[in-house]
């Protein structure tokens, strides 16, 4: 009898799964989040040569890198922002390791970012999304398509802080209402650019962290994701009291 496991290698081997890399690469021209004075702002991404199979180490090529916890595709922990900072397993090196395989949805609103780049994910879109689906699964990360991904890794991917979220009312509904595991975005976060200026500032973060849930942000390769069926492997970095680190984010997506 063949075990659930043989059964997935075969079909990970056969293609019958297919491993979709959603990670930009972590480069110096990698963009970084800008904070306004008098906030402290978070290193750029860079990579200094160690050795190259010189008089540095003659049988080894190794780098030392630099970079900020949210550089990049990244994981953001509950403890990187204040509502969930007092959670005891909410730090990447805390977080419960069956957290980071779950299902994934995708709520495509491209058309709607290409009409308004500052486009905010309404409820309407999720019930219209869930209309068409059925309602969004508990435990389920939520992938937020606005085709951003096509700015990266250009300037125009901050866009002076002008890039799409999600309406204030959206991720309160998500975490209380059909308790996601998290949010993920291609832009540089996952709030909208303005979400400063909400009522409840940067609401992603306020109520997905406040919930002990998580965030995925400057993803890639949306869309070659279905709106349903996908898988998502997110293991952050195991940093000491991390807020979040660089992720390979993997994505299995079953093929007929």
């Amino acid at each position: 009898m063949t075990s659930i496991l043989q059964q997935f290698a075969q079909s990970l081997k056969s293609g019958k799964i297919e491993i979709i890399d959603m990670s930009h690469t972590l480069q110096p021209k990698t963009p970084v989040i800008e904070l306004p004075e008098p906030f402290n702002q978070t290193l750029p991404f860079s990579i200094e040569e160690i050795s190259n199979f010189d008089e540095r180490g003659p049988n080894w090529y190794w780098n030392n890198i630099h970079l900020g916890e949210h550089t990049g595709t990244h994981f953001d922990a509950p403890i990187h922002w204040i509502t969930g900072r007092d959670y005891p397993d909410g730090s990447v090196d805390k977080i419960p390791v069956e957290k980071l395989i779950a299902p994934a949805i995708v709520i495509d609103v491209t058309d709607k970012v290409d009409a308004d780049n500052e486009y905010l994910m309404t409820l309407d879109d999720v019930k219209a999304w869930e209309d068409e689906h059925g309602i969004i699964p508990e435990g389920a990360w939520v992938l937020v398509r606005t085709g951003w991904q096509s700015r990266y890794p250009t300037e125009k991917f901050l866009d002076n802080s002008r890039w799409p979220g999600q309406h204030p009312d959206v991720p309160g509904f998500l975490a209380h209402e059909r308790k996601v595991i998290g949010v993920g975005t291609e832009p540089v976060g996952t709030d909208a650019g303005a979400a400063h200026s909400f009522e409840t500032g940067w609401p992603c973060h306020h109520h997905m962290h406040g919930t002990n849930r998580y965030g995925l942000s400057s993803l890639a390769n949306m869309d070659k994701l279905p709106a349903t069926g996908t898988v998502l492997i997110t293991p952050p970095l195991k940093i000491i009291k991390g807020s979040g680190s660089p992720c390979r984010v993997l994505a299995l997506v079953e093929r007929p």
